[in-house]
């Protein structure tokens, strides 16, 4: 229908879906976050609310799916995809099982014409998902699970642990959700390419970004991307007036953070990156003058590397409100580490040794941080070809011992506790 329909019965069939949509995300999701908030806010003024609060299980996958069925029905008003008439090939696309907990958020132009595709069995492409998996299941197993122990460990006593163990366990979380996420990631990637399904690239080594705006560029690209392509475009863009442009930004990764959960924590996390991006935008004339006189023009690798550093840190800065349990917790380990940290660099130009207790013994801190030397090792060799692209390229040898090498890690390195992946809550 909406394929066919004209004028405002076309605006309003459109309109009808995505309300459709939203309704669901927004009772399941949603609901009990803001009958709470308005509670407290009653409650404040001496009134009560006579909503009550719901026992709702989440469906699995929920934001993802509600935002590749909007992605659909935007698509095909906006006339570029034709209505999909077999119902069976809609209900794949919405819910395609490699994808369907975490993603990418695909698009019809994508996905939808690969159902009707004949597959036969071709070694290589088969082989290159079954590898493309292991790198996936390694940097869940190993990096990831491994870090949460200690992640986990001081975020959930922030108070029992010094300021150098929080920022310690802080950069360890910007690690483990990056090999949490892209984890499923390559492993969904991989699944769909044994069957002959092609998915769109959510991760391009996001921490090597020079700026917040190619973070977003490089991190969960099917969702960064959905948003500005019917949220922040929609909304003006850049085409309008700085203030406005501004705005636009700004809700827009506010936004962003409420998807993510429904929690402030998350609301705070996404205005942040708003915040980050619009001060890049008001700065970025003084930056670039500054750069100039201080004579960095010159000197270009020692350039990208503050400006990956400076954007890491901002970056890493957030997830502390991504990762803590509520915003109390969030503003206590800001203050504490930021308040002991003139003791810690006293003590470390005394070479004294600093007070890091993160919950585990020596050797799996230096396990930690030999794996993520390990997992920036494979980065830089990433830099112009995929990492399976990359071992293909190497003689059989190589290959196979570098198939050997990540399976007995993923055997002798896991942490033997269940732990799943960060975004299934999402």
């Amino acid at each position: 229908m909406l394929e066919t329909a004209q004028g405002k019965k076309r605006k309003l069939l459109l309109v009808s879906s995505l309300i459709a949509n939203i309704g669901v995300l927004a009772i399941f999701k949603y609901y009990n976050f803001l009958n709470s908030n308005i509670t407290n806010f009653l409650n404040a003024f001496g009134h009560s609310n006579p909503l009550p609060a719901m026992s709702l299980l989440l469906p699995i996958g929920l934001s993802f799916h509600t935002f590749q069925a909007m992605s659909y029905t935007i698509e095909v008003y906006r006339g570029n995809h034709k209505a999909e008439r077999h119902f069976g090939i809609y209900a794949l696309y919405v819910m395609f099982y490699p994808q369907l907990v975490a993603g990418p958020i695909e698009r019809p132009q994508n996905i939808l014409y690969q159902f009707y595709l004949k597959y036969d069995f071709e070694y290589k492409r088969v082989t290159d998902g079954l590898k493309l998996m292991l790198w996936g299941l390694f940097k869940k197993i190993v990096i990831a699970d491994r870090l949460s122990l200690i992640v986990n460990n001081v975020y959930d006593n922030p108070k029992g642990h010094s300021s150098s163990s929080l920022i310690v366990a802080t950069i360890f979380f910007s690690f483990q959700i990056f090999c949490d996420f892209s984890g499923y990631t390559d492993v969904a990637l991989g699944a769909a390419k044994v069957m002959g399904f092609k998915l769109m690239t959510n991760f391009n080594r996001p921490y090597h970004s020079k700026s917040i705006s190619e973070f977003w560029k490089r991190w969960h690209i099917s969702l960064s991307t959905w948003f500005r392509d019917y949220l922040y475009i929609s909304l003006g863009g850049n085409r309008v007036s700085v203030p406005r442009w501004y705005f636009n930004l700004f809700i827009v990764f506010l936004i962003s953070g409420l998807w993510h959960g429904a929690n402030w924590t998350f609301i705070i996390w996404g205005s942040l990156h708003g915040l980050y991006l619009i001060f890049g935008i008001i700065t970025n004339n003084f930056r670039t003058k500054a750069v100039r006189k201080i004579g960095l023009e010159s000197h270009p690798k020692i350039k990208n590397g503050i400006e990956i550093l400076t954007t890491f840190f901002l970056v890493t800065f957030a997830w502390i409100f991504f990762r803590a349990s509520n915003v109390s917790v969030g503003f206590y380990i800001i203050m504490h580490s930021i308040r002991d940290l003139p003791a810690d660099f006293a003590l470390l130009i005394s070479h004294h040794k600093l007070n890091i207790d993160l919950g585990v013994d020596h050797t799996s801190i230096m396990i930690a941080i030999l794996l993520i030397g390990f997992l920036e090792l494979a980065h830089i060799l990433q830099k112009h070809h995929s990492i399976v692209d990359w071992i293909n390229t190497k003689p059989l040898y190589i290959r196979w011992a570098a198939y050997y090498l990540l399976i007995f890690l993923i055997i002798i390195l896991r942490t033997g506790i269940e732990k799943q992946f960060i975004y299934f809550q999402f």
